[in-house]
């Protein structure tokens, strides 16, 4: 394989991980309404359109004028976001340290919104460590999509053949592949180190 001089990550459902159930049980206490808000309001299909980079006040107020008795619901999910955003509970973010901390040149590609984008660097100060993790927002495009990974190497002026992905989803492991990046799929923190063992790089 070719030599590995930058290491990006994708592994947002693990590093950042999105459990609104469990955030808004104070928000919204009743689990019948819960479970209605989220099947009707807060879809994946809303989602994302955050990702894709629409503000959160235009996406607001299209939800408040098709649900204006939720008005309230609403406007708490954008107030209470940061409760669904814990840390890694798995030791992907202590790798990534410990790769920075080791000299690699490392990035996270990820699609958050723009706004979501500053709260998370708010949260979690490693994202904007020197040699540590960027985040490639705002960008229109979503994943496995080519271009994504194409834009990535063009905005961090990577070589691809010279970029490790590391992502724990196989259809994104692919997209990058396709893009000519060098790829392992995260499947956890352990095999993940045999991974980059076996390709030079120690942890």
């Amino acid at each position: 394989m070719t030599q590995v001089k930058h290491i990006v990550f994708d592994i947002g459902m693990v590093l950042i991980h999105y459990d609104p159930h469990a955030a808004y049980l104070d928000v919204i206490p009743d689990a019948h309404e819960r479970k209605w808000f989220f099947d009707n309001v807060c879809t994946h299909e809303w989602n994302i359109e955050q990702d894709r980079g629409r503000k959160w006040h235009e996406a607001e107020a299209l939800l408040i004028a098709d649900f204006p008795d939720r008005e309230h619901h609403i406007r708490a999910f954008r107030q209470n976001w940061h409760m669904m955003v814990p840390h890694s509970i798995d030791g992907s973010v202590e790798i990534m340290r410990k790769l920075i901390a080791d000299g690699h040149d490392v990035t996270m590609l990820t699609n958050f919104a723009s706004d979501t984008l500053r709260e998370a660097w708010e949260r979690y100060p490693f994202l904007t460590e020197s040699r540590g993790v960027t985040i490639s927002g705002d960008i229109g495009l979503i994943k496995p999509d080519k271009a994504i990974y194409d834009h990535h190497a063009a905005t961090f002026d990577l070589d691809a053949s010279a970029t490790l992905f590391i992502d724990d989803s196989a259809k994104n492991v692919a997209g990058a592949k396709a893009a000519g990046w060098q790829s392992v799929q995260f499947i956890d923190p352990e095999t993940l180190k045999v991974d980059l063992n076996n390709l030079g790089i120690r942890i």
